[in-house]
């Protein structure tokens, strides 16, 4: 039997995302009445320039005070898709401690002070879920939180940005430059008018602080995870790496240490194989593979960004919450009860591309390989071009650590015969 009374949502943001979650409570509101047991009423709407236009949105609804529609009282859900730190963390917060339970987009947030918010909801017994801050549309967050719950998660490994690789996926397949690529996304939209979230990879580091924490029930914040941008990605790291059968991604990578005794979590361009399920992903596009005991290899793969998939994750959440809020229960809140340590990334054992600029003359090879083998990293294959005088020396590793592998390059950079450092990438994904 449905209630009558519905649950009043206060939608904190209206820009494309909230503006969507607003359409989609009003033109789905039957669909969602039925699917939670009770009416959803949309009950006031925060947000920062009150005379712009809303479609679809009652006037009256309409604040600038987000404080005081979040301190109403008669609130049963907040939503908040206004990003940042601040006032977001007041908001969300101050929610709690007058009865409201919250859904959240904020990435950002989240990866800083995910442990906050969350014993804040647990404190006031409430609800805080947050499926649109990781991937978008695709389900992620509670596969992770719930459906693996039963199961070792070793590794999650994926593409969590569009704007970076449309970017990527265009320099691979016309051959463009990173520049040419940058200006084609920004002219579609892809790309914001400031780029530096996404191409440093400070966005992608967001989501994989929450995502390793979830993983491997560790609290991982935001300066737990190694970055590392893509700006310096050239054309001629994409045709070294189709001489190698792969292709080039920006990734989020979380690991289990072999001996499950720590984890790590970076994000970095790497090259991966062309017969790699992550190699395949074209345009905007994201996908996330992960690895764990019980399942084996998992993919989740599709729109990872826009109002309408993110307003997608969001409503989902909505209607999670609003079923916890009428049977009185709540959903699972943080689980960091394995504390690991989260190691750095010199710790980090992976395979390397490296490509020098060397003298053209005998005995160089030589002299390369005696240092590689000085420092403990295991030479896999090596290529050599030379041409007046000057040569190209590229090498691919064994598995290294990072550490060693930083150890190498300083000390190749000292030898007289090499005259520069071309590229250094990671190979994941065999």
């Amino acid at each position: 039997m449905m209630r009558t009374r519905p649950l009043k949502v206060a939608l904190l943001g209206c820009g494309v995302v909230g503006s969507e979650v607003a359409r989609i409570m009003t033109t789905h509101a039957d669909d969602l009445a039925a699917r939670i047991g009770a009416p959803v009423e949309l009950a006031g709407v925060a947000v920062r320039r009150p005379d712009r236009v809303r479609e679809g949105i009652d006037q009256a609804l309409v604040t600038t005070d987000a404080t005081a529609l979040v301190k109403r009282g008669d609130i049963d859900v907040v939503v908040e898709v206004i990003g940042g730190i601040e006032p977001a963390r007041t908001l969300i917060t101050t929610a709690f401690e007058h009865g409201a339970s919250v859904v959240s987009a904020n990435k950002a947030l989240l990866a800083q002070d995910g442990a906050v918010l969350h014993a804040a909801a647990e404190e006031h017994d409430k609800d805080l879920y947050y499926e649109a801050a990781v991937a978008g549309a695709i389900p992620l967050i509670r596969p992770l939180r719930e459906s693996l719950a039963g199961d070792k998660i070793n590794r999650v490994m994926g593409i969590v940005n569009g704007t970076t690789n449309f970017i990527l996926d265009a320099m691979d397949s016309t051959g463009a430059g990173y520049q040419e690529a940058l200006d084609e996304a920004t002219a579609l939209g892809y790309a914001e008018a400031d780029p530096t979230a996404d191409v440093e990879g400070f966005d992608a580091a967001a989501k994989a602080a929450i995502l390793a924490g979830i993983a491997f029930h560790t609290r991982v914040r935001l300066d737990d995870v190694y970055r590392e941008g893509m700006t310096e990605v050239t054309a001629a790291d994409f045709a070294s790496a189709k001489e190698m059968g792969c292709t080039i991604k920006l990734l989020a990578i979380c690991e289990r240490a072999e001996d499950g005794a720590s984890v790590t979590a970076r994000v970095h361009p790497a090259m991966i194989p062309l017969s790699h399920p992550l190699a395949s992903v074209r345009g905007a596009y994201n996908a996330v593979f992960v690895e764990s005991d019980a399942a084996g290899q998992l993919m989740f793969y599709g729109p990872g960004a826009g109002g309408s998939p993110t307003a997608s994750a969001v409503l989902g959440d909505l209607v999670a919450v609003c079923r916890n809020r009428l049977s009185g229960t709540t959903g699972p809140g943080e689980s960091a009860y394995a504390a690991l340590p989260v190691s750095p990334m010199g710790d980090v054992v992976t395979r390397y591309h490296i490509s020098l600029d060397v003298a053209d003359k005998p005995g160089v090879l030589a002299q390369v390989a005696t240092v590689f083998a000085e420092h403990g990293v295991s030479i896999d294959t090596v290529r050599q071009q030379g041409k007046d005088g000057e040569a190209s020396l590229v090498v691919v590793t064994h598995r290294a650590s990072d550490a060693a592998l930083t150890g190498t390059v300083e000390a190749l950079r000292k030898l007289d015969t090499v005259r520069g450092v071309a590229s250094i990438m990671r190979v994941e994904g065999e």
